[in-house]
């Protein structure tokens, strides 16, 4: 926490600062105003994915500016779809292209603008890109996590694809979707797996990873594995949870209205906790990496939109029963670091 506040928290800052320079710049309106929008509403994603420079801070230099380069692209790609001028599907798939490339150190650059009617951004997003490439071909060992980088990416850019189409059609791609991959994830429900995929976490712990010149070459699949459904898995579920109240005023996508019961979606999110955890402890540094799954516990479900809904509130007991460490990150958050933000 001390080098957080000290090193990180500070530095995210002053990179979204020259991010948000150059959006105020772009001459198409509507870009201009996702942009700049992601960036305030969705600052604390760059904040908490900045977290992972914490345990290499030699590497900061590096790791800081690409988590905050790729997750404003994420962000800003999530607003340019989900509040978009556009329905089309090729038009998402080309737009996340991008983030494809960014993480592919050479790629050519293309205009992921092609098929939407805005195309003028003044080379915002082109410079998000090579931002992210430029700082993955400087970690030592990123050839070695690369593919499982883009396998990563290439979910989550599927999701957002599916999740952001017209509303009578996407339940039925995500299920297609799917059906591609369930054999691959037997213990998983759909939903469980496409909010998996909405998750940055375990592209961010690559990239530390990666800052490793020693890194053993079968390391990267086992991060993934680990990251990947579990405790990416756990991080956009609890998102969801917290969010169920305005999804449903707004009438927005919710990958938690999709069981069948609040017991069900109890005994899921339990489950899910437990096997977040599990992976963590497998992990090198396991305590690190259990402080990731505790703190994300804590974070969501010190949010105040838990207190306006009882049924959250109700499973935000059950879920912390499971580790004092949760206890002490959720008084941590309740009592300080909101308020210090």
């Amino acid at each position: 926490m001390v080098r957080v506040y000290r090193y990180i928290l500070p530095e995210v800052r002053e990179e979204l600062g020259g991010w948000r320079k150059m959006a105020e710049s772009i001459p198409d309106p509507e870009l201009r105003k996702q942009a700049l929008d992601s960036m305030t509403a969705k600052e604390f994603h760059c904040q908490g994915g900045a977290v992972y420079a914490a345990a290499n801070l030699g590497s900061r230099d590096v790791l800081i500016p690409l988590i905050v380069a790729l997750q404003t692209i994420s962000d800003y790609l999530d607003n340019l779809c989900d509040r978009s001028t556009s329905l089309d599907p090729d038009d998402f798939r080309l737009l996340h292209r991008s983030m494809l490339d960014a993480v592919t150190p050479g790629a050519p650059l293309a205009n992921y603008y092609e098929l939407r009617d805005e195309q003028d951004d003044g080379g915002y997003l082109h410079a998000l890109v090579k931002r992210c490439q430029s700082c993955a071909e400087r970690l030592p060992s990123y050839p070695l996590v690369q593919e499982e980088v883009r396998y990563l990416v290439s979910l989550y850019g599927d999701l957002q694809v599916y999740k952001h189409i017209d509303k009578n059609e996407r339940e039925a791609r995500l299920l297609e979707w799917w059906s591609r991959h369930s054999v691959h994830f037997p213990e998983l429900k759909w939903n469980e797996f496409a909010a998996a995929t909405g998750s940055t976490l375990g592209m961010f712990m690559l990239f530390l990873a990666a800052s490793d010149e020693t890194l053993d070459p079968s390391r990267g699949r086992t991060i993934r594995e680990s990251y990947f459904p579990s405790i990416n898995g756990l991080h956009i579920l609890l998102d969801y949870l917290i969010d169920q109240a305005e999804d449903e005023l707004g009438g927005d996508l919710n990958f938690c209205s999709y069981y069948d019961s609040q017991e069900e979606l109890e005994d899921r999110m339990l489950r899910m906790v437990r096997a977040a955890r599990e992976s963590a402890d497998r992990l090198p540094f396991a305590r690190f990496h259990r402080m990731i799954v505790e703190g994300l516990v804590a974070l969501y479900l010190s949010d105040p939109k838990v207190r306006g809904q009882q049924s959250v509130r109700r499973t935000a007991r059950l879920l912390m029963k499971g580790s004092p460490w949760t206890r002490v990150f959720f008084w941590l958050n309740t009592n300080w670091i909101r308020k210090a933000m």
